[in-house]
């Protein structure tokens, strides 16, 4: 029903993960064991950019913080597109630039609507 050749392929994968398993809990139960676990009051204090934490943790944010965030991972794309086409463009031709061109017209037409709009104005 099994083919065992197919299956002994399998062998060394199944082989380095159960070793790696068994070096990820040895080296979790070694820290455990011979790790200095002396907690003070310095240690466990809250560290917050140095200075003592003043509020609550799971106070509101501002819908601007996420815009930014959103905006930088759209634009940040665009860039991480853009390496692979300039590496491949001798061998796309014609038809991949002006598909280029055309992506980045896009995305720069929804900059200009982001700009107008005043997403990217910090009061």
């Amino acid at each position: 029903m099994f083919d065992t050749a197919f299956l002994s392929e399998y062998f060394p994968i199944l082989l380095f993960i159960f070793i790696a398993m068994i070096m990820s809990v040895a080296m979790i139960v070694g820290s455990m064991l011979a790790g200095n676990n002396r907690p003070d009051t310095e240690k466990l204090s809250a560290y917050e950019c140095g200075f003592d934490a003043f509020d609550d943790a799971h106070g509101k944010f501002d819908v601007r913080f996420y815009l930014v965030a959103i905006l930088f991972i759209i634009f940040d794309l665009e860039v991480a597109f853009l390496f692979p086409w300039a590496v491949s463009l001798g061998d796309i031709g014609l038809f991949g630039f002006w598909s280029m061109i055309l992506f980045l017209g896009v995305l720069t037409v929804g900059f200009l609507y982001e700009w107008k709009k005043g997403a990217l104005d910090w009061e």
